[in-house]
């Protein structure tokens, strides 16, 4: 029987390829796939990872007895623990880039009045580090923790832009530039032609590009060699951030950069 096609989940061969433990590589996959998707079932847990029920099956109470997955027993599905709150706190403890970040995110939320946002480069996506709502009542929220593309997304086409120049390709090679609206790039050419605007603008636009209806301007967060360590961005409703507004708004998310920059020792 031919075996599952696997949507999610790594090919058998990437622990052995890496020389990682092939069940523990199973394992952290299965809690990447229940922070991103809660409340799967062992069975869609063991369809998304192309494995058998039985497998996922141990994974899932191996986890369970160490609280950083859990059940619901009413709906029988299955969710990231507690544990895991332990753990990221502890990453935002040693990063400390969160912390400090936050009041001036703070500040550009207060002088925009969008909700402010920070992230770092996770392998080929963005990780949103921190965030400060705006009092909106209709407002962009992706909370810590949450993955955005690198090429459909503002954070992103900073961290293309200003980072290692082979990230791009990576990204091509790896995973692709899957088309997220109908005005997403899901060109090399198309994001190069908008990599070139956003170096001599200094602030990138997502229009549209990972949500209808939403607008998001990013730009680049230094360290003292002045090389990228983040991208700070602003996110909300088109009807907020107009095509007339972008290059106020951008002077403004530009500026507070900066601010955090030298706030770095950059």
């Amino acid at each position: 029987m031919a075996e599952p096609t696997r949507r999610r989940g790594r090919p058998r061969s990437a622990s052995e390829a890496s020389g990682t433990i092939q069940a523990l590589d199973r394992a952290l996959d299965i809690l990447d796939l229940l922070a991103a998707n809660p409340g799967l079932t062992l069975s869609e847990v063991a369809e998304e990872m192309g494995q058998s029920p039985s497998t996922v099956h141990r994974v899932l109470h191996t986890l369970a007895a160490r609280r950083v997955a859990e059940s619901d027993p009413a709906t029988q599905t299955w969710h990231i623990g507690p544990a895991t709150f332990r753990l990221g706190a502890a990453f935002m403890r040693r990063s400390g880039l969160g912390e400090r970040a936050r009041p001036f995110l703070r500040t550009l939320m207060e002088h925009t009045g969008e909700t402010a946002n920070l992230g770092i480069p996770e392998e080929n996506s963005v990780l949103s580090l921190a965030q400060v709502e705006t009092h909106e009542t209709i407002r962009a929220c992706f909370a810590p923790g949450t993955r955005l593309p690198l090429h459909a997304s503002a954070m992103g086409k900073i961290l293309l832009t200003f980072g290692r120049p082979e990230r791009l390709q990576q990204l091509i090679d790896t995973t692709g530039l899957a088309r997220c609206t109908d005005k997403t790039l899901i060109t090399r050419d198309a994001l190069l032609e908008d990599m070139q605007r956003i170096r001599t603008r200094g602030f990138a636009f997502d229009d549209e590009e990972r949500t209808r209806g939403m607008r998001c301007i990013a730009a680049p967060v230094l360290d003292h060699d002045g090389k990228l360590v983040a991208a700070i961005s602003i996110s909300g409703p088109t009807q907020r951030i107009g095509h007339e507004h972008v290059k106020t708004l951008g002077a403004v998310v530009v500026a507070t950069a900066g601010d955090l920059t030298q706030a770095l020792g950059g």
